[in-house]
């Protein structure tokens, strides 16, 4: 019995329709909804019947929304094309997805960056060092404080 191979048929058809949506996006889509689109990933059904191109775009959700309206209404367009691109019996029925990951990813970057200010800011500049003064033992033993009547 054969076992899993590394990239599935349907993996490499996603890669190369990938490749020709980018170059087809960026050459043909005239619709103003779409502007500078990327497409960052296709993933394609197993029996390569339906893709979902994933896709980002500056501009934040609201414009990532009005591009994934006209990219999908587009779709029959870019479907075509594609097969005369690529030599398949079928090609997948496309459906384009906004992927919000770079927004969310800066919009947690800024807020770990935030975080660490405030923390600075109320524990001073210290980097997490031990005090050299000794701030942290009021007696200056070194050890836990215990009441001296033992």
């Amino acid at each position: 019995m054969p076992g899993p191979r590394d990239f599935q048929r349907s993996d490499r058809v996603g890669e190369q329709i990938q490749r020709e949506l980018a170059e087809l996006v960026r050459v043909e889509v005239k619709d103003p909804r779409v502007g500078m689109v990327t497409i960052s990933g296709v993933e394609v059904s197993k029996d390569l019947a339906h893709a979902r191109v994933y896709f980002t775009r500056l501009g934040g959700e609201e414009g990532g929304r009005e591009a994934q309206q006209g990219l999908n209404s587009a779709a029959g367009f870019l479907r075509r094309a594609l097969g005369s691109r690529i030599r398949m019996r079928s090609i997948p029925q496309l459906r384009f997805i906004y992927d919000d990951t770079p927004e969310r990813g800066a919009r947690m970057s800024s807020l770990i960056s935030q975080a660490l200010a405030e923390d600075r800011e109320r524990h001073g500049d210290s980097d997490g060092e031990a005090d050299p003064e000794g701030g942290g033992d009021p007696d200056g033993s070194g050890g836990p404080d215990v009441p001296e009547d033992r």
